[in-house]
């Protein structure tokens, strides 16, 4: 009787544990309530400051891009928001903050919420004495800088004409007259030789039985560095009016070749720079042109940035008062010791006249 009493009570409590399961909905049971309520700190990762331009000035419209941001889940993330920003001597700190609140609401909870970019306007109270702008997250990671520069930007079109004395290695240095001008100038000499044998060539067709004949030896129009270059040896006529063999019915015999020879040659290697005088602490902002071509117009479209009286920091520049570009590998020209060695052939050029 006991044994059966036990069976009972024990099938009973599996039944009713079962049931327990079972009610209601077969659902995932909840981690918190619907009236828990979370509220805290997201946090982010990457950040950059962009004004559109390359040089940024007070007043311009600013930037601020945050990616790889964590916000618990896409419903949680509440605010995103700038701070009270600090300044540290001349740098003024922007430390953006993430308001997350979370609910007990079903909803999408990615690694990272999506980027977000936030447009910054700042008055020139806020960067009075201000000469760089840094970001920076929670954990006071410097994510990225900016510099701040006072001034006016103008935008102006130069064009040169390109002589033909452009194209002859022997009257480098070259370059226009006054500033902005145009620079040629010779940088390295590289002495080569090419190797190269005669290859005996045979006639099939005659055309005239001329009496006195000449060798017309066929140069190649490229030569090739490492190979042994075969040059063909055909005849003509001494007397100019007579064809001594159709063009194309010249055979060549490769196994008849003359001695090897040599053939010195020199690679004159050149580059052309735009130079141009600006104001001190000056940059220029945005730099276009056309193709560069001998006995044609060259067009530069150019926006100086020149800073004001209140400016109390250069850059970015290289040698004070000159601008150089690259107009050959088609970049800015960095490198103080490179400016300074340019502009001392820059001094000593000759003029071509413009038209």
């Amino acid at each position: 009787m006991m044994r059966f009493l036990q069976k009972i009570l024990i099938l009973a409590a599996v039944m009713l544990a079962f049931w327990a399961c079972a009610h209601d909905d077969d659902g995932p049971l909840p981690l918190s309530s619907e009236d828990d309520v979370f509220a805290g700190q997201g946090f982010f990762l990457s950040s950059e400051l962009d004004s559109g331009e390359l040089i940024y000035l007070v007043g311009d419209t600013l930037y601020l891009h945050m990616d790889s941001i964590w916000s618990f889940s896409n419903c949680a993330l509440q605010k995103i928001g700038l701070g009270n920003s600090t300044v540290d001597d001349s740098i003024l700190i922007i430390k953006p903050y993430i308001d997350i609140r979370t609910t007990n609401d079903d909803c999408a909870s990615p690694v990272y919420a999506p980027d977000t970019t936030l447009k910054i306007v700042l008055g020139k109270n806020i960067l009075k004495g201000i000469s760089t702008i840094r970001v920076m997250n929670d954990v006071d990671s410097i994510l990225d800088t900016i510099l701040v520069r006072r001034g006016d930007i103008s935008v102006d079109t130069f064009k040169f004409y390109i002589d033909s004395l452009f194209d002859s290695v022997h009257s480098l240095p070259l370059r226009t007259k006054n500033s902005p001008s145009v620079l040629k100038v010779l940088d390295s000499l590289t002495p080569r030789v090419f190797l190269w044998r005669t290859m005996k060539s045979n006639c099939e067709l005659r055309i005239d039985m001329c009496d006195s004949v000449r060798a017309d030896t066929l140069f190649p129009a490229s030569w090739r560095l490492g190979d042994t270059n075969l040059v063909p040896v055909h005849y003509a006529c001494k007397d100019s009016d007579l064809v001594y063999c159709h063009s194309s019915r010249w055979v060549d015999d490769s196994s008849s070749l003359g001695e090897l020879q040599e053939r010195p040659d020199t690679v004159w290697h050149m580059s052309t720079y735009y130079v141009e005088t600006i104001p001190e602490c000056g940059s220029v902002n945005t730099f276009s042109r056309n193709s560069f071509l001998t006995g044609g117009t060259f067009t530069v479209i150019r926006g100086l940035y020149s800073p004001d009286e209140s400016e109390t920091s250069c850059g970015p520049s290289t040698r004070e008062e000159l601008y150089v570009f690259d107009l050959t590998r088609n970049r800015y020209v960095p490198d103080t010791v490179d400016v300074d060695s340019l502009y001392k052939q820059w001094e000593s050029a000759k003029v071509v006249k413009s038209k």
